[in-house]
């Protein structure tokens, strides 16, 4: 945003009243799009777009589990795995891939 765009935002509006839940939502969910309180209230009563970031790390963490999860199995598999036990694997890296779609859906919301 340049100089002269942000001295055109000088108007300001009236305080808002809520209930503390709903000020502690609005915060969250702020914070959640990466946007300030004022930037994601103006986004919201405008019907402008918010692209909400993941916890970029959490992502990664599950990610980088997913990847040693299947290096594992893929490993065990060379060597002979059974199919109780690669079924297990299977589990545990659709339980992964469902965290994943569960935390970017609720960050979206």
């Amino acid at each position: 945003m340049s100089k002269s765009e942000k001295r055109q935002r000088s108007a300001q509006l009236l305080g808002i009243r809520c209930y503390p839940e709903e000020k502690e939502q609005i915060l969250q969910s702020a914070q959640a799009a990466g946007l300030s309180t004022g930037e994601y209230l103006r986004r919201c009563a405008l019907g402008r777009r918010i692209t909400a970031k993941t916890d970029t790390k959490t992502m990664n963490e599950l990610l980088s589990l997913g990847g040693l999860q299947k290096h594992l199995h893929n490993e065990l598999n060379d060597k002979g795995m059974t199919p109780a036990l690669s079924k297990q694997f299977s589990e545990v890296l659709s339980a992964l891939k469902k965290a994943i779609v569960a935390i970017d859906l609720d960050i979206e919301k």
